[in-house]
């Protein structure tokens, strides 16, 4: 046999025996190393590390945080009302070897997150009356849940990071019942507003005649004062004027007189002494 040929040969040899006996572990994950199924040993630091072929063989978890997600859920609050709370999770695998003794794998390991994220939910959620739950209270409640649901996880070498609510809703029933009572509690501010409104509207219409009575008052009693000083005015100077010449008076009075009375297709019948014709009768 040609040497070139052995020395593949050999090659080959040592390859396929670094292959059973020579593994990577990635930065990312950390490996159980298990010898006839049995675990021995975790190894969680990055690098490349060895095994017995044949008799060992090793199992890759995860060393990221993972997400927990299940479909939502009902929940009954202190004040008894009904919520469907969707929430999730974020948890890592905190001691491999003890996770794969109790839960094995990612399924087993979230059926126990069902179980203890549910159970805290459901028990913390009832301590609560609905109104804090959807307020800035549920940040502490939820801590709250977190940091019970990880003590409980711990016994299965699981640490739950993070547990938050996506979303809380009514069930459907619900929501028509809520929606009326919202709408008829808009319906009674919007009443108390329009109320309101006319009450005030009202006042300012009362204030505004009132003082347009007043300044209608004021400005008939400025009006009068001054016709009556005008008139008085006038009178005076009738008189001064008309004193000055009694009989011009007298004359002009009868005139005017003769102006209202005298008027188309009028008759008026009077003695010829009457003093009304006096001025006709005589040029």
């Amino acid at each position: 046999m040609k040497k070139g040929t052995i020395f593949i040969i050999i090659i080959i040899v040592i390859l396929a025996f670094a292959n059973l006996t020579l593994f990577m572990v990635d930065e990312t994950k950390q490996v159980i190393v298990l010898q006839f199924g049995k675990p021995i040993k975790a190894i969680k630091e990055p690098g490349l590390n060895w095994k017995l072929p044949f008799i060992q063989n090793v199992v890759y978890f995860e060393d990221r945080l993972l997400s927990y997600d299940t479909a939502p859920t009902e929940i009954i609050t202190k004040d008894k009302k009904t919520l469907i709370v969707d929430n999730y999770a974020r948890w890592k695998i905190k001691d491999p070897l003890l996770f794969l003794q109790t839960v094995r794998d990612l399924i087993g390991a979230q059926a126990r997150l069902d179980d203890i994220i549910y159970s805290e939910l459901r028990v913390d959620l009832g301590l609560y009356e609905m109104s804090e739950i959807v307020s800035e209270k549920r940040d502490f409640i939820m801590k709250k849940v977190t940091e019970i649901s990880d003590e409980k996880a711990n016994t299965y070498g699981i640490e739950i990071v993070d547990v938050r609510i996506k979303r809380v809703d009514l069930p459907p029933e619900n929501e028509i019942f809520i929606f009326d009572r919202m709408k008829a509690e808009r319906e009674r501010i919007a009443k108390q507003y329009r109320a309101e409104g006319q009450e005030e509207s009202a006042k300012i219409i009362a204030d505004t005649e009132k003082e347009k009575t007043i300044i209608l008052a004021e400005a008939y009693k400025t009006a009068q004062a001054l016709r009556g000083e005008g008139d008085a005015e006038a009178i005076k100077i009738y008189a001064e004027s008309f004193n000055q010449n009694p009989e011009f008076y007298k004359f002009f009075r009868s005139l005017e007189a003769y102006k209202i009375s005298l008027k188309d297709q009028t008759t008026i019948l009077l003695s010829p002494e009457s003093e009304f014709l006096k001025y006709l009768s005589k040029p």
